[in-house]
């Protein structure tokens, strides 16, 4: 009979070159992965140097649009109280009309009436916007009934200007 002999094979070659792949694959895991990390460090620093720039522009911007805001308001303040003290000086000068056709006593009201409209544009004049704004909504809370009877009478007199434009 013939004897078969098998080879042996040395395992340990094998398996140290697999040991040494996977710590080799392992490291290169390792590296990859601390990359992502300082790939994602830089673009969370960057986002947050964008956002923080973002913030700062949108502050800038609604500064400016808040300002320009009280620019307008102070400019329409400022119209309004001119168009009072126009109509206070318009019921003054006519004073005279009314002592003629009515009678002095009611010629002194209208005169009293016409001062009476010159000094409240001069307060109006003399207050800032943040102070009216202030006054306006004290008046609402004090007095919420009156407050709404006098939008209601604004509101009309508004409309009734626009339909009357309209026609």
């Amino acid at each position: 009979m013939v004897e078969t002999t098998t080879p042996e094979f040395d395992t340990a070659a094998p398996k140290e070159h697999f040991s040494k792949a996977v710590d080799e694959a392992k490291a290169a895991a390792q590296a990859l992965g601390k990359q992502a990390q300082d790939y994602a460090g830089a673009y969370r620093e960057k986002l947050t140097q964008t956002t923080s720039e973002w913030t700062e522009e949108a502050k800038v911007r609604s500064d400016d649009v808040l300002d320009r805001a009280f620019e307008l308001a102070n400019e329409g303040k400022t119209r309004a109280s001119s168009a009072i003290l126009g109509l206070g000086k318009l019921v003054e000068d006519n004073a005279g009309v009314v002592d003629e056709r009515v009678g002095v006593a009611y010629g002194d009201y209208v005169r009293t009436a016409g001062r009476t409209i010159q000094d409240v544009a001069d307060q109006l004049d003399s207050k800032e916007f943040s102070e009216l704004a202030e006054e306006a909504r004290e008046f609402v809370r004090t007095r919420p009934g009156v407050a709404i009877g006098i939008a209601a009478a604004g509101g009309f007199m508004l409309a009734r200007m626009f339909k009357g434009s309209k026609d």
